[in-house]
C-alpha cells in the first residue's frame, strides 16, 4: 500500500499564518500537523508516499521534509498548483500508484490512536475504498454519510444543508485504482470543485464495495486558529515528561512538561503542564508558562504569563501582560513598555510579526 499526503489549499481561515506557509506545517505541540501523518503512515507500514503540493511556499514542504529518508520513508513530490478540490489532488497520483492500493490522508488531519488497525481490515477485506467516520456536532460542514435500514453505506453528501446522519467523513480515504475511473468522469460541484464524495458515490452507483468504519478516538481538522489551539491540547494530554535542558533550583515544573535539550527554566519561573519547551528555549524568573502551552525552539520570554497557546520558533515576548489561547508566528515579539497590571491578551500573528503594548 502506498500514501498519498495532501499539502495543498490556501488555509484563508488561518491567515496571516498561512501568508508566510502551508497549513499543514503549523506545528501542533512543537510538531508540523503533516508530520503526524507521515508518521502516522509510517507506524502502519506505509513507507512509499506522494505528498501533493500546493502552490503555497511549496519549497519549504520540500526543504523540512526533504526525500524523506530523516522520517524512515521514501517522498515523491506532486505539484497540485490551484486547488480544485480533493479529488482533482488525489487524481495527480494516477502514475505514482500504479496498480496499487493506497489511503489518503489530508495534510492538517490528526487522528487518535492512528490507522494502524484500517489498513489491516482494508488490506484483508475486497473493498474498492473504505471509509472513516466519526460522528460530528456540525455534520453540514463536512461530507456526510447516509446508511439504509441494514446498515449499509447508501449515499454520500458533501456539506449538505440537511445532513441525513451526524457521520462524517474524515479527513482519511482508502482506495484501490479503480478510483482514478471514477475521478476522470467528475464535473466540478456547485462549489467549483472536484469532490472525492462524488467519486465515491460513483464507486456506490455502480456496485464496487465501498466499505467503512468508525473512528472511536478523537479525531481534529485543523482549519482555524481555534482548531489548531484544541489540537494541541489534545496532542499535550497525552505527553511524557522528560526534563533533557536545565531547570534550575528554585524554578517550579509541576505535571507534564516535556523541556528539550538546550532549553533553560531559570529559577523563579513556574512552568505548569501539560506543557512542551522546544530547543534552546529560556523562560526567565518570574515567568509563568501555564497548561496547554508549547514554546518552540529558540524563543526567550523574559516577562509574562502565558496560558494555553501555541509559540512558534524564533520567538521573543517580553511583556507585563497575561497572553491567552494565541498563535504566534516564528520570528515574533511581543514587547511592553508599560508597568501596567497583567490583562488577558489574545493574538492570532503571522510570521515576523511585532507588537508592542
Amino acid at each position: 500500500m502506498k500514501g498519498v499526503i495532501l499539502h495543498g489549499g490556501y488555509g484563508t481561515r488561518l491567515r496571516p499564518l498561512t501568508h508566510t506557509g502551508p497549513k499543514q506545517l503549523i506545528p501542533v505541540a512543537n510538531k508540523p500537523i503533516s508530520q503526524y501523518v507521515l508518521e502516522d503512515l509510517r507506524e502502519a507500514g506505509v513507507e512509499e508516499i506522494a505528498i501533493i503540493l500546493g502552490d503555497l511556499y511549496p519549497e519549504k514542504v520540500k526543504e523540512y521534509y526533504g526525500n524523506g529518508s530523516d522520517f524512515g520513508v521514501k517522498i515523491t513530490y506532486i505539484p497540485q498548483g490551484e486547488p480544485k478540490g480533493i479529488a482533482q489532488a488525489v487524481g495527480l497520483a494516477k502514475d505514482f500508484v500504479g496498480d496499487d492500493s493506497f489511503v489518503v490522508y489530508l495534510g492538517d488531519n490528526i487522528l487518535k490512536g492512528g490507522i494502524n488497525r484500517f489498513v489491516e481490515k482494508f488490506n484483508n477485506n475486497s473493498y474498492d475504498s473504505m471509509i472513516l467516520l466519526t460522528e460530528v456536532k456540525e455534520p453540514q460542514r463536512f461530507g456526510v454519510a447516509e446508511f439504509d435500514e441494514n446498515g449499509k453505506l447508501k449515499r454520500l453528501v458533501e456539506k449538505p444543508k440537511v445532513p441525513p446522519s451526524n457521520y462524517a467523513l474524515v479527513g482519511i480515504y482508502f482506495f484501490t485504482p479503480v478510483i482514478f475511473e471514477m475521478i476522470a468522469k467528475l464535473k466540478p460541484s456547485w462549489r467549483g470543485e472536484y469532490e472525492i464524495t462524488d467519486a465515491i458515490q460513483m464507486l456506490l452507483e455502480k456496485k464496487f464495495e465501498v466499505g467503512y468504519d468508525f473512528v472511536t478516538g478523537w479525531w481534529k481538522d485543523t482549519g482555524t486558529p481555534e482548531d489548531i489551539l484544541e489540537a494541541n491540547r489534545l496532542v499535550l494530554d497525552e505527553i511524557k515528561p522528560e526534563v533533557k535542558g536545565t531547570v534550575k533550583e528554585d524554578s517550579c515544573i509541576q505535571g507534564r512538561v516535556f523541556v528539550d535539550e538546550g532549553s533553560v527554566v531559570e529559577k523563579g519561573a513556574l512552568v505548569r503542564g501539560p506543557c512542551v519547551i522546544g530547543k534552546n528555549s529560556v523562560i526567565e524568573s518570574g515567568v509563568y508558562i501555564g497548561p496547554y502551552t508549547s514554546i518552540g525552539n529558540n524563543v526567550t520570554i523574559k516577562k509574562g504569563e502565558i496560558e494555553g497557546c501555541v509559540i512558534m520558533d524564533d520567538c521573543l515576548i517580553d511583556v507585563n501582560e497575561r497572553i491567552v489561547d494565541s498563535l504566534i508566528g516564528p520570528h515574533s515579539q511581543i514587547l511592553t513598555n508599560s508597568h501596567t497590571k497583567p490583562k488577558g491578551r489574545r493574538f492570532v500573528l503571522g510570521e515576523r510579526s511585532r507588537v508592542e503594548l
